[in-house]
Parts: C-alpha cells; structure tokens; sequence
C-alpha cells in the first residue's frame, strides 16, 4: 500500500504525457530539502547508494514516530535528485510500517520508464531498498 502523500504524487506523473513527466521530476530535484547541518559534509554518518551512477547519500533517522529521510544528490544528477524529492516528499514523517510497505517499484507505476534509462530506473530502486533496509534496522534495534 502506497502512502496517501506519495500515491497523489505516483497519479500525477501517471496522468502526465511524457514530456510532462520528466518536467514534474525536474521539479522535485529543484524543491529537494537541503541537507540537514549535522550531515552538511558529513557522509561518513549517511549511506551511499552505490547502485546509483552518481555519488548519492541517504541517512534515515526516526523523531517519535515519524521516520525522517535526509538525501544527499550532486545537482548535476537531476533525475536522481528529482527521484529523491519524490521520496521526501511522499515518504518524510512517514511511520515505519508505511516505508516498509510501499511497494519496491512504486516508481514504474509513475510511467519514468518512458522517459528515464533502465540504468536510472535501477538506482532508483535502489534507493528505496536501502531506505527500506536502514528503517527494517531501526526497528529490530
């Protein structure tokens, strides 16, 4: 099951023409919330995505709760970086339980297929899994 936040997002890249769509990610990557300060510098406390092309770092931290999702993307990645605004905006503040059960592929039913390489497409995989893999180890902790 998809986060309410995230699946209104997930509807409007599906309801999107093509050209459209890759615009809507741009504009994720561009309202990507700044790193936090205490990871400014810092990947040492973050984990890097290595499946992705681009040097990417992801720290997950939970505030009651709520999980709070830090993302780190060079700008010359936007897909990347759009993909990771999706994320903050669709899944920050989420509860554990609703990060562990979106769906590992939730993006292909955004239809990014028809605009971003398979390659892309894999990270972005990628990086949900580790998100998904960071939460799983918060909770057996």
């Amino acid at each position: 099951m998809v986060r309410p936040q995230l699946q209104e997002i997930v509807d409007e890249f599906a309801l999107s023409p093509p050209k459209m769509r890759l615009e809507l990610l741009l504009g994720f990557a561009n309202g990507l919330p700044p790193l936090p300060p205490e990871f400014e510098g810092r990947h040492d406390l973050m984990e890097r995505v290595e499946e992705c092309q681009t040097p990417f770092f992801v720290a997950v931290a939970r505030e009651g709760d709520a999980v709070r999702l830090s993302f780190d993307a060079p700008p010359e990645a936007p897909t990347t970086r759009g993909y990771a605004g999706v994320l903050a905006a669709g899944l920050d503040g989420a509860s554990a339980d609703e990060i562990l059960a979106t769906p590992s592929d939730f993006f292909l039913e955004m239809r990014l297929g028809e605009v971003i390489s398979p390659l892309r497409l894999r990270g972005m995989g990628a990086i949900l899994a580790r998100i998904k893999r960071l939460v799983a180890q918060q909770e057996r902790a």
